[in-house]
């Protein structure tokens, strides 16, 4: 273990002991989760955006072709009359993805 010094506004350390105190941690044991959990969060992130750039459209394409085509089974199909409206992306994710926004990164 390390041992770190860390300055906080007030108003976020008493939010801290807060939290730690209803959860029943220390407030250590609680920044060392959250920031476990942010760094996980990045690390996701890079982990992805590398194995993306692995891909290929041919690839993918010859990977696709190779799936037979056929009627989905019975259990796997949907209702004629059902719709699908539950599966098309929200306005506020279609814009999001329109715009192409890409959420700014801790560089620390």
């Amino acid at each position: 273990m390390s041992a770190l010094s860390l300055r906080l506004p007030h108003s976020l350390h008493e939010r801290a002991r807060e939290l730690a105190e209803r959860e029943g941690i220390s407030i250590n044991q609680l920044i060392a989760t959250a920031l476990a959990e942010k760094m996980s969060a990045l690390m996701t992130e890079e982990y992805l955006e590398t194995r993306s750039r692995r891909g290929s459209r041919a690839r993918y394409l010859r990977a696709l072709a190779q799936v037979p085509d056929v009627e989905p089974e019975p259990y796997d199909r949907l209702d004629a009359g059902a719709s699908n409206k539950g599966l098309q992306p929200t306005k506020a994710r279609r814009r999001y993805s329109a715009k192409k926004i890409r959420p700014k990164r801790f560089r620390g």
